[in-house]
């Protein structure tokens, strides 16, 4: 058996994004290792840079990041720990917000502003081309074919492999696919959060890869899990990546952390085989509210 399949990441098995980007099952989110208010450099730069390097010999080949996140930051930050890039890992990056400052995320889904996101995305990444880009939330002040047809020439230029979409409707979906092929989804969901339940089945049906942000549930699903956690001799965190895991073949968590032992954690959570009655009960849990980021 190669190294690569005996790697933590790859216990779940692997999902091939748009028919040619083969991931093992738990991707990386990098949104936590930045400053307060999701801006600029994190306090212990080295500890991010170090978290980043831990993700790839962990057998994570997903990272999925944004141009707001910093903004700008955690491109360079992946950039600087990993570039050049081990063979075969996927960063999927995304524009559609504005950062005007700490904690502040304004709507831009302009053609103009995803053309100029992409190519700093480009720069700060050291890629000749993107294997994943999404359009990171639809704008009502923009058209959303607009938006959309903005990436399809970028894709057709051979700056972008793939497109995918995030914070979106099953509508936005089905629109977007008339424009340009879509390999991926990612919205807030977990076992506790199901309001996209009917798109991860759309997904599912379509082989679209669904990415869920904000992957593990909280406040009145921790009795719940906490419960299963005990009877199965893991944490919180890990029945809740394993509920995901379990839900769709489709589903590629991307937890954040910025600690290497929570890390570590996380990727652990794969070799969990979730009863169907704990998964069932889980299931039942009712939805919390949701916002938009991701």
């Amino acid at each position: 058996m190669s190294k690569t399949l005996t790697l933590p990441a790859a216990a779940a098995g692997t999902f091939t994004i748009g028919g040619d980007l083969t991931v093992n099952r738990i991707g990386y989110g990098a949104l936590k290792i930045l400053g307060k208010g999701d801006w600029g450099l994190p306090p212990d730069k080295a500890s991010a840079l170090a978290t980043l390097r831990r993700v790839t010999e962990l057998g994570i080949n997903l990272i999925d990041t944004a141009d707001s996140y910093g903004p700008g930051t955690s491109e360079e930050l992946i950039a600087e720990a990993l570039h050049p890039y081990p063979a075969g890992l996927v960063i999927a990056t995304k524009a559609g917000f504005e950062r005007p400052g700490p904690g502040i995320w304004t709507l831009n889904g302009s053609p103009k502003h995803l053309t100029e996101a992409v190519e700093g995305s480009l720069k700060r990444l050291r890629l000749e081309r993107i294997d994943l880009y999404q359009f990171h939330i639809p704008d009502n002040e923009s058209s959303f074919e607009g938006s959309v047809g903005a990436l399809a020439r970028l894709r057709e230029q051979g700056k972008i492999r793939h497109v995918g979409l995030s914070n979106v409707t099953l509508e936005h979906i089905e629109r977007a696919l008339k424009i340009v092929p879509i390999v991926s989804v990612q919205n807030r969901y977990n076992f506790a959060d199901r309001e996209s339940d009917y798109i991860v089945d759309f997904c599912e049906k379509k082989d679209i890869a669904f990415m869920p942000w904000a992957p593990v549930a909280h406040g009145n699903a921790h009795d719940a899990i906490a419960k299963v956690a005990k009877e199965l001799g893991a944490t919180p965190l890990q029945v809740s990546l394993a509920w995901l895991i379990k839900r769709s073949k489709v589903i590629l968590p991307i937890p954040g952390t910025s600690s290497i032992p929570h890390l570590e954690e996380n990727v652990a959570a794969l070799k969990i085989q979730l009863p169907q009655a704990a998964y069932d009960e889980l299931a039942a849990i009712s939805h919390a509210p949701v916002s938009h980021r991701g």
